[in-house]
């Protein structure tokens, strides 16, 4: 305990002979003192001790710096300090509030001073993750609801979040749980003592009191601690990455401590995040479990699992543009040997009187440009056109079925039979 003491003193000289300037390089200076973090942490632990005070000063003066590794140097003691806070009685442990509050208004607020409104997205399963895939999901229905939520955004916001000068009973764990969120959202920056810390947190404060803490390694004496639903959420949260981060059994046993409170206070979003976890986790603990990063995740490709040949409303509107712009080819064509000179309509005679085998084995859209561009032209060709226009008619009754219905440019989209032959079309090309 003397050595703990000195480390921590030495830490607090030492800051205060810093300047302004030698500030952005002092976070690698911290990292390098191996042993300043255990002595913080016995300090924090000690009720009795006389550094608590200037080690909370100085912890909210690291976090108040503009830099990063600063920030997060304080807050990774976070986890204990609101065990000590919440298990303590709170006129004896005046400082650790103080830092705490120190903490979320600082939080709330941006660097001119202005309330943050914090935002974030829903995620949706039509977007690959790296927990899903939307073609391993099933066929999903293409209809015109899902068409116009497909790309819809959800953002949620929240705040603006009062500024706090005391606890009281109403505000405690909303200031509490906001912190919490805080620590959540740097939680991948934490190092193995606070992930170790944010369990033992969890675990102590959800069984002080109970019968289940009998049954701990612990046996110090503890009341029973008020605790709410969304503060719980959120140590899942921290928790949930610490299983996956090196905390395997700690981790576990937190989740069950966790779980054992929200069922003896009946609350609903505990049980039901805590449940989904459990049943979530492996069997037994994967590969490298002390380490970082054991999450393992399958990385596959989307594009490959989609067929070529799949129908959809794209692929129909590509065909449909494609065969629009050939029937508007078509009818120039047409339109302009029309305008050249009678040896133009003497060629146009003899290719219509030509073998109706030949003619007959062309595709059914060219036989519906044949007929729209005669019968547009009909007026003013006189006997001439006439004639073409009946033999383009009788070529059609003899070569098209009865029941294939030949449709206008403008109906097209609204025809089933249409659509069957785009669709048929689709799968040759595949």
């Amino acid at each position: 305990m003397a050595t703990d003491r000195g480390i921590v003193e030495d830490w607090l000289s030492e800051f205060k002979a810093l300047s302004e300037t030698q500030m952005s390089g002092y976070a690698g200076v911290l990292d390098q003192k191996n042993t300043l973090v255990p002595a913080l942490y016995s300090i924090i632990q000690d009720p009795d001790s006389e550094l608590l005070e200037p080690v909370c000063h100085q912890l909210f003066e690291l976090y108040r710096s503009s830099e990063d590794c600063l920030r997060r140097f304080t807050l990774q003691f976070l986890p204990e300090l609101l065990w000590v806070y919440l298990r303590r009685d709170r006129h004896s442990s005046g400082c650790i509030e103080a830092l705490l509050l120190g903490i979320y208004n600082l939080e709330i607020v941006d660097k001119d001073g202005n309330g943050k409104l914090f935002s974030f997205l829903i995620p949706s399963l039509s977007k690959p993750s790296i927990y899903h895939e939307p073609s391993s999901l099933g066929s999903m229905a293409l209809t015109e609801g899902a068409l116009c939520q497909h790309d819809l955004i959800r953002v949620i916001y929240s705040g603006l979040h009062p500024q706090r000068e005391t606890f009281t009973a109403q505000n405690r764990f909303e200031v509490l749980c906001f912190l919490m969120l805080c620590y959540n959202s740097l939680v991948v920056y934490m190092p193995h003592s606070s992930h170790r810390a944010v369990c033992r947190m969890s675990s102590r404060l959800c069984v002080s009191g109970f019968p289940r803490q009998q049954l701990k390694a612990w046996t110090t004496p503890c009341m029973r601690v008020l605790l709410e639903p969304q503060f719980m959420v959120q140590m899942l949260a921290a928790v949930y990455h610490a299983i996956y981060n090196g905390e395997w059994d700690a981790g576990r046993e937190a989740l069950d401590d966790i779980l054992y409170r929200a069922q003896l206070e009946l609350y609903s979003e505990p049980l039901l995040l805590g449940n989904a976890m459990k049943s979530s986790l492996p069997g037994s603990a994967p590969d490298g479990s002390q380490g970082r990063k054991v999450l393992q995740v399958e990385v596959t490709s989307s594009i490959r699992r989609i067929s070529r040949c799949t129908i959809t409303a794209a692929s129909i509107r590509r065909l449909r543009w494609k065969r629009e712009d050939a029937d508007q080819l078509s009818r120039e064509e047409d339109s302009s040997g029309l305008n050249d000179a009678d040896e133009g309509f003497s060629s146009g005679a003899s290719s219509s009187s030509q073998p109706s085998g030949v003619r007959g084995r062309k595709s059914r859209p060219s036989a519906r440009r044949t007929s729209s561009t005669s019968l547009d032209c009909r007026a003013g060709l006189g006997s001439g056109a006439e004639a073409r226009r009946y033999s383009i008619l009788s070529l059609q009754e003899q070569h098209l079925p009865e029941e294939t219905e030949l449709l206008s440019p403008g109906k097209q989209s609204r025809s089933p039979s249409f659509n069957m032959q785009i669709i048929s079309q689709v799968l040759q090309n595949c």
